[in-house]
């Protein structure tokens, strides 16, 4: 699980297990306590696509797995024994099968999943592309569809229909859980926007207030916004983050508008990326990575020169952070699941590339090591925490 959604109010001192989700199947990077030295373990599921692997903080052990195999198509694995042996879901998620002589949507992958409420020990949701969103309230054997969402007589309008023209399929994703109320969420649809809940997904409204769309007539509609990535901090739930199509924003949700931090990162860099990784107990820290977002959109490093930024004042300033990594001639980008962070006292960063290579600083960024290489294309990374 992405440690900020775990709500670390003290620092960690255990080992880290790295959860590597590739085009090509599963591995797992485990560190010493001092993550100085790391140990790759795997592949699971070798030759399938697998979108997200998620631990559950509730339980420290359980692993949940979004996978689209060659032979079963998309569905859930789950393995009660930290990845020793897995289980498919006997109730994947699906939408519900249309009329007959009507045309319905159908799964095409599962995308994303995040663990339930504390206070709901075995809720687990999923998002899927097409834009679908889905609950499980048995650790992620059975998916229901949340018919609040899937069935809302202003979906087609949300997403965009079958017109919807977002690379790799619409999906959705960011599904974050008020930690304070288990029925307050939050989505991020790609393409769509971000909308939230306060009724555990019975009905939903936008939240895009403030948010560019620059590929729309109307560069600041209701709905129809990219969201590449959508985080609340866990200590602060009223602030949001977003990485988007359009730039990096910011949000007091006490205030309801989005507020573009990302036009202070440097002119020749842009704000254009997927990823983002909050400070656990710090809601001002912010680490993004930026790519190309010139027009023709090459999805690489500006200019061949691969960086993390950081803020530490809620983005009024950032800090280019790049010792270590390639200077030039490295033209790789970072998905927008694929960077993630510990909890240690100096936080641990940690991103996958589209190249195979997983990246780790246990200083927050100020120095990188490449601590894999050669694995397929790289979509999540997850850092989990021993328990002592």
């Amino acid at each position: 699980m992405t440690l900020v959604s775990q709500g670390f109010s003290t620092p960690s001192t255990g080992s880290v297990t790295l959860l590597i989700a590739t085009r090509k199947g599963a591995w797992f990077l485990k560190s010493d306590r001092d993550r100085r030295s790391w140990a790759i373990e795997g592949p699971a599921f070798l030759g399938h696509i697998v979108h997200h692997l998620v631990r559950d903080p509730r339980d420290q052990r359980t692993l949940l797995m979004a996978a689209r195999t060659g032979h079963l198509g998309p569905t859930v694995f789950r393995s009660t024994d930290e990845g020793k042996t897995w289980k498919e879901a006997s109730k994947p998620p699906a939408f519900a099968k249309a009329p007959e002589g009507q045309r319905g949507r159908v799964v095409d992958h599962v995308f994303w999943l995040t663990p339930g409420h504390p206070s709901e020990p075995n809720a687990w949701y999923a998002g899927t592309s097409p834009q679908g969103l889905f609950r499980s309230e048995d650790g992620g054997d059975t998916w229901q569809s949340v018919t609040g969402f899937n069935d809302h007589p202003m979906l087609l309008q949300w997403t965009g229909g079958e017109q919807d023209g977002t690379p790799d399929g619409p999906k959705l994703h960011s599904v974050l859980i008020d930690p304070r109320d288990a029925n307050h969420m939050y989505l991020g649809m790609s393409s769509g926007g971000v909308f939230e809940s306060v009724d555990q997904g019975r009905d939903w409204k936008p939240l895009n207030a403030g948010c560019r769309a620059d590929f729309l007539p109307d560069p600041y509609p209701e709905y129809g916004h990219d969201p590449h990535c959508v985080l609340l901090h866990p200590l602060e739930p009223d602030i949001l983050y977003q990485q988007n199509h359009c730039g990096i924003y910011r949000m007091d949700r006490k205030e309801g508008t989005w507020v573009r931090i990302g036009e202070h990162m440097p002119t020749e860099i842009g704000d254009i990326g997927f990823p983002l990784v909050l400070h656990p107990r710090d809601p001002q820290t912010v680490w993004v990575f930026p790519m190309d977002g010139t027009e023709v959109w090459p999805r690489v490093s500006p200019g061949g020169k691969p960086a993390a930024y950081v803020t530490r004042d809620a983005g009024r300033t950032w800090q280019r952070l790049d010792r270590g990594l390639p200077p030039s001639q490295a033209w790789f980008t970072v998905k927008r699941q694929a960077m993630t962070a510990d909890a240690h006292e100096l936080l641990g960063i940690y991103f996958g590339t589209t190249c195979g290579e997983v990246w780790a600083s246990t200083n927050e960024g100020a120095a990188w090591t490449c601590i894999a290489r050669h694995l397929p294309e790289i979509y999540a990374v997850e850092a989990a925490e021993s328990v002592l």
